[in-house]
């Protein structure tokens, strides 16, 4: 079995991905016409999406109700249990990750938050980082990556520009067969 966990995101350039209240009106700056940045290639290669709580919350507030409705969707979520839709609440990402990466099936999209993606990479479960940054310093709010974060070495895979200015970085994690010690 050889699922990856990727966690695809977009942030600023100064390295947030979302202003500090939860705002992410700075993504539009790259909106363009029939351009997904390669979303819909990306979404071939999944079969489960992962969101915090936070950033689901966001999704389904832009009204269309729950998104991906051909694929097994978990929402990483201290309080609340049960489904939504079809989205199923979890509340231990490592423990979800874990068990994921062990059953057959396609790639998994990990898309935040940040409290999300702390977990992950002190636990070595992120396999692929493909990050979109937006030509926009923010200046304050939710940073992508923690202050007290962990070392994590990566390899250079690709970047993608765009006209809009987007670059899109793909780094595979290295080393992560292994544990990391306590």
């Amino acid at each position: 079995m050889n699922r990856k966990l990727i966690l695809y995101i977009a942030m600023s350039l100064d390295g947030y991905i979302a202003k500090k209240d939860g705002n992410l009106d700075f993504l539009s700056i790259v909106e363009t016409k029939n351009e997904d940045f390669g979303y819909a290639e990306f979404l071939q290669t999944i079969d489960t999406v992962i969101w915090g709580r936070k950033t689901f919350d966001k999704v389904v507030s832009f009204g269309e109700g729950v998104p991906h409705k051909d694929k097994q969707v978990f929402v990483i979520s201290k309080s609340k249990k049960g489904k939504l839709a079809h989205a199923e609440y979890c509340n231990n990402v490592v423990d979800l990750v874990s068990s994921l990466k062990q059953t057959e099936g396609k790639d998994i999209y990990c898309d935040g938050g940040a409290e999300i993606v702390y977990e992950l990479l002190k636990n070595r479960l992120i396999d692929r980082i493909i990050v979109s940054v937006i030509p926009h310093l923010l200046g304050d709010g939710i940073r992508l990556f923690s202050e007290n974060g962990i070392e994590q070495q990566l390899k250079f895979k690709r970047s993608i520009s765009y006209p809009s200015g987007l670059v899109q970085l793909w780094y595979e994690a290295v080393g992560n067969d292994m544990p990391e010690t306590q």
